[in-house]
């Protein structure tokens, strides 16, 4: 059993299939084949079943997940581990993140983690979810931080809960009811932001799995451009609640419950590679980033009740 091996199995467990296995671990559908061929032998069982809607785990196969997963996590500290003996503070600290934790969380971290450590500098770069991932496992930057962000080649901490929450102006009229149905706000004007991506998706399957529509009035790029709109009572959106904390907690926007839809759960994360262990430089971002999402805001979210 090698390590190279495990990676290959949870990279399958993950994506469904060794096509899309080999398309994120950058190597060829029979490398992919001959590895968890050799992994079975090594057990003496099948770990998969292939079926109509793709690979899917054994009984052998979910017995391993987890311990293929613990083994993996704890490979990641004790190269941390090692590597943190050595004496380097200092540098260029290349990281990157979505833009909206850019927007939203980094300014304040960043500020306090300059005010102690000016002899860094830090380069920010942002991107989607997607262009986060590649730049983590391109090694163009130590840190990735997006939101719910997994992949087998990457370690993945999570801060803290970001839900998206179904805001509005206080002035707006449908805001007399607070608490509504999801066949009522498909008949409320929404603003969406940044098609495609996975908030989007988000928003559009909560509304699908009940046979329903979101009442789509305006589109634009970027979270905070939508909740500008909704400010100006152009409408109702779905942003994520680190965009919105300050507002709500002025009470300059507040949110609505649905009372037949669960949440939707995201949540800030952290990604570096399992292979690359972080300079101590990045270790300490990483304090900084864990004690400012340590408390969670007081924002209510749309809970059912």
């Amino acid at each position: 059993m090698e390590i190279v091996q495990l990676e290959t199995f949870l990279a399958v467990a993950t994506y469904g299939g060794f096509h899309r296995a080999a398309k994120a671990l950058h190597i060829s559908q029979p490398a992919v084949s001959a590895r968890i061929g050799s992994l079975e032998d090594s057990l003496g069982t099948k770990l998969f079943d292939r079926g109509p809607g793709g690979m899917t785990l054994t009984a052998g196969g979910k017995a391993l997940r987890p311990h293929a997963e613990q083994l993996l996590r704890q490979l990641s500290v004790a190269r941390q581990a090692v590597h943190s003996l050595q004496p380097s503070f200092g540098g260029a600290l290349p990281i990157a993140a979505s833009l909206s934790i850019c927007t939203y969380l980094l300014p304040e971290v960043l500020k306090k983690f300059q005010s102690r450590h000016s002899e860094v500098v830090v380069s920010v770069r942002s991107g989607n979810s997607a262009q986060v991932l590649k730049m983590v496992l391109d090694g163009e930057v130590e840190l990735g931080l997006a939101r719910s962000l997994h992949h087998p080649e990457v370690e993945t901490i999570s801060l803290r809960d970001d839900p998206l929450i179904l805001v509005g102006h206080p002035a707006h009229p449908v805001m007399a009811r607070r608490k509504l149905r999801l066949e009522e706000i498909e008949l409320v004007p929404i603003i969406s932001y940044d098609r495609g991506s996975s908030d989007w998706t988000l928003v559009n399957g909560l509304f699908r799995r009940a046979g329903l529509l979101p009442n789509i009035v305006l589109e634009v790029e970027t979270i905070e451009a939508c909740k500008r709109m909704v400010l100006r009572r152009l409408g109702l959106a779905f942003l994520p609640q680190i965009a919105v904390i300050e507002e709500l907690q002025r009470g300059k926007l507040l949110p609505f419950v649905i009372s037949d839809a669960e949440p939707l759960r995201r949540s800030l994360d952290v990604i570096f590679p399992r292979h690359r262990p972080l300079s101590q430089t990045a270790q300490q971002l990483l304090k900084d980033l864990r004690a400012a999402t340590a408390v969670a805001p007081r924002a209510r979210s749309r809970r059912k009740r």
